[in-house]
């Protein structure tokens, strides 16, 4: 264990009453339970990069068509992005360790059982049992590092180490998907996370002490129901639009259903106590912010990944180890912003990280816009290293900004509710950006000169709206994120003080 900590069998053994009182746990404890909610998180977002590298294979081995591919990794966003509210909920109300322990379960099943998926069909419902176990990791994690760690300047350096995990995560995942993916095949990506899940499961029945909310959350299946059909019906329309026909009934019918599920939805909400998401938090216009960067800064993320991947391995029919060592511009770059975001917001506030967050995704969107099937990779390099910058700065003051922008007793939900924002962007991004490249008709793997040039020149769609989405990013942060916005989020809740 390299956590600057030597801890003997012995000591591990003295530490690991499950049943001790959270205020009771030694420092050790404390860092083991750090190390153990880390490498889970870990793992959840290396299984995500790691698989975007190993899409292209996946869709040679299977002959499966892009929409397909698409639906391999949107399964998994979608269902995680509806349920990660509400895994939350549940793990106040029943247990943190024990939905915690259940989420390790089922990830690590369901890792295992997409490795032996016989078809693409097969593979797409078994990633949606995957991310049943992955939604109760993020949100139930960073619930038992906050419970855990007490001292509030200690749990602002676990929380830092616990946040920087995505960039670690993001940086790693295409280059051990490559490496895997290249030696082994695609399968022997869902394997590596089987001995990690065990040992994490394992590992926590022993260290992570039970912990539940004094007074949690109502559930609220109602709005859960409905935050599904809003995206589901969305997502369908989006990557499945193309092949069906933008005007057939079934495409039509699903944007109609995601439309009136969202209407719907409104209406619920409004009349629930503790609804699943209150409504009234979007008048903050900083927490409003937050949201809106999450989705577009995580869309452009999602969309660069996978059109990236494709591009690399079908365009310019790389290897999948030479695919990702071609994104560590992009990826190191994650890793290391993401060190120093906090920083700069502890330092000049959210709104100095995500303006430049901004610029930088656009600027290196704006890199790609004459991309061929034979730019060099000198000027790649370039564009990935900006993509990679402004993805590593951006997340750190989203959550800054979210809980900023809301009452301290609403810190929780205002958290998990960016934490949801960021992944419906995840969704968007395979959907949308890959729409706008997959709805060019191509052949399945190494492409000719002639689809080469049309799959590519189909990019330039998809990097403009990434432009669009950086440039948004950063006028969002200037306008709402100042003294006026904050003192608007401090009449909210002064009006919302009576009826607390």
């Amino acid at each position: 264990m390299r956590s600057g900590v030597r801890l003997s069998r012995a000591h591990l053994e003295q530490l690991a009453p499950g049943r001790a009182d959270v205020g009771a746990l030694g420092r050790r404890q404390r860092l083991v339970v750090l190390v153990i909610c880390s490498v889970s998180l870990f793992m959840t977002y290396v299984d995500t990069t790691a698989l975007n590298v190993a899409l292209p294979s996946i869709e040679r081995d299977f002959h499966a068509s892009l929409a397909s591919i698409q639906w391999v990794a949107d399964a998994y966003l979608l269902v995680l992005a509806s349920l990660l509210v509400a895994a939350g909920s549940i793990a106040d109300r029943v247990g943190r360790r024990r939905v915690f322990r259940t989420g390790l379960v089922l990830f690590t099943a369901g890792s295992l059982v997409c490795s032996l998926a016989p078809n693409v069909d097969v593979l797409i419902g078994l990633r949606m049992l995957q991310a049943v176990g992955g939604c109760m990791l993020t949100p139930v994690s960073l619930s038992i590092v906050r419970q855990v760690f007490t001292d509030p300047s200690e749990r602002a350096r676990a929380l830092g180490g616990w946040s920087a995990i995505f960039g670690l995560g993001v940086a790693a995942g295409p280059i051990l998907g490559g490496m895997l993916v290249s030696a082994a095949g695609w399968r022997s990506v869902f394997w590596v996370n089987v001995p990690i899940g065990v040992g994490a499961w394992w590992l926590a029945g022993r260290f992570v002490p039970e912990s539940r909310a004094p007074i949690p959350r109502r559930l609220d299946p109602a709005g859960q129901v409905l935050v599904f059909i809003v995206l589901a019906a969305l997502t369908y329309a989006i990557i499945e639009g193309p092949s069906l026909g933008w005007a057939t009934p079934r495409i039509v019918g699903a944007f109609a259903a995601g439309a009136a599920a969202t209407i719907l939805l409104a209406v619920v909400e409004r009349s629930r106590p503790e609804p699943l998401l209150d409504l009234r938090f979007f008048r903050s216009p900083p927490f409003a912010a937050a949201i809106a960067t999450a989705v577009l800064s995580f869309l452009v993320l999602a969309g660069f990944l996978f059109v990236t991947t494709l591009y690399l391995q079908d365009v310019r029919r790389n290897s999948p180890f030479v695919a990702g060592v071609s994104l560590l511009p992009a990826t190191v770059m994650v890793a290391v912003c993401a060190l120093f975001a906090g920083q700069l917001v502890a330092r000049f506030g959210a709104r100095v990280p995500l303006v430049a967050a901004g610029l930088c995704l656009a600027a290196g969107a704006a890199m790609l816009l004459w991309l061929t099937p034979h730019t060099p990779y000198a000027l790649l390099a370039p564009a990935y290293v900006l993509l990679g910058a402004g993805f590593g700065l951006v997340n750190p003051p989203i959550t800054n900004t979210a809980v900023s922008g809301m009452p301290p007793e609403q810190a929780g939900v205002a958290s998990a509710i960016a934490s949801a924002s960021r992944q419906i962007g995840n969704v968007l991004g395979v959907a949308v950006m890959g729409t706008m490249v997959t709805s060019s008709a191509f052949g399945i793997g190494h492409l000719s000169e002639h689809a080469a040039a049309t799959f590519t020149s189909a990019t330039h769609r998809a990097w403009a709206l990434a432009l669009a989405c950086g440039l948004a990013c950063a006028a969002t942060a200037i306008v709402c994120t100042g003294r006026r916005g904050l003192r608007a989020a401090r009449a909210i809740y002064h009006e919302q003080a009576p009826t607390a």
